[in-house]
């Protein structure tokens, strides 16, 4: 089946065969590897994307479904000049990350959980973050970026 997406902007075209999930045409066909493949169950969210600016485990998605669709993995946060997102600087700055398997999927998350809730307190980032799993960090940085992220990413979205 012949399927075009636009991934960070840029679009991508390919025949795929019909059960091809989104994170391997991201991942073989787009050639963006960042998105992980973790359980393939939907269980730890290593593999979030934004589809049409919507939090998605991607290991669920058809490329099928994606057709014509936008989608944006988390080397197409940083802006053209290389600055890092907002959410990707609060995660540095905070250390949220250990081995960086779950990052990009906690990422994408958190950018899709402050698009749809620019104040969160923590008690609602912990509910957000539940379905993507880190098993090395604790997620007491990974909760403290996201609350730090906030208002950097809200003054980003409104300038």
């Amino acid at each position: 089946m012949k399927v075009t997406v636009t991934v960070n902007g840029s679009q991508v075209e390919a025949e795929v065969p019909d059960r091809t999930l989104l994170v391997h045409f991201l991942r073989d066909v787009a050639n963006l590897t960042a998105t992980n493949v973790g359980c393939d169950t939907t269980s730890c969210g290593a593999c979030t994307v934004l589809l049409d600016g919507r939090s998605v485990k991607s290991c669920t998605v058809l490329a099928a479904q994606a057709d014509g669709r936008e989608v944006t993995t988390v080397e197409g946060l940083a802006d053209g000049s290389g600055e890092m997102h907002p959410v990707q600087r609060a995660f540095q700055a905070e250390h949220a990350l250990q081995c960086g398997f779950c990052t990009p999927g906690m990422v994408m998350a958190t950018v899709s959980l402050l698009a749809e809730n620019p104040a969160p307190t923590e008690e609602e980032v912990r509910s957000a973050l539940e379905g993507n799993l880190c098993r090395c960090t604790g997620y007491h940085n990974i909760v403290r970026a996201v609350l730090a992220a906030a208002p950097a990413e809200s003054e980003r979205r409104s300038s």
